[in-house]
């Protein structure tokens, strides 16, 4: 769970290149692995580590393709 905060920050510091749209879905993405994170915790706590590197693929695919596709 630490590791879902940490990725949060990450998402809110790509404001600084990535723009306010794509930042904002970024933002819901989180919050949708953060539910699935709080809901996994006590039934199946090795899933949980599953969320943050998840979020941490899709936010490297979309920092890589907005840059490349985008030009941001």
């Amino acid at each position: 769970m630490g590791a879902m905060a940490c990725l949060l920050f990450l998402y809110a510091a790509s404001s600084t290149f990535m723009p306010w749209g794509a930042v904002t879905l970024l933002i819901v993405v989180w919050l949708v692995l953060f539910v699935l994170a709080c809901r996994w915790f006590t039934p199946h706590p090795q899933r949980v580590l599953c969320a943050p590197v998840t979020g941490a693929i899709v936010w490297f695919l979309v920092a890589i393709v907005g840059g490349l596709a985008f030009d941001w």
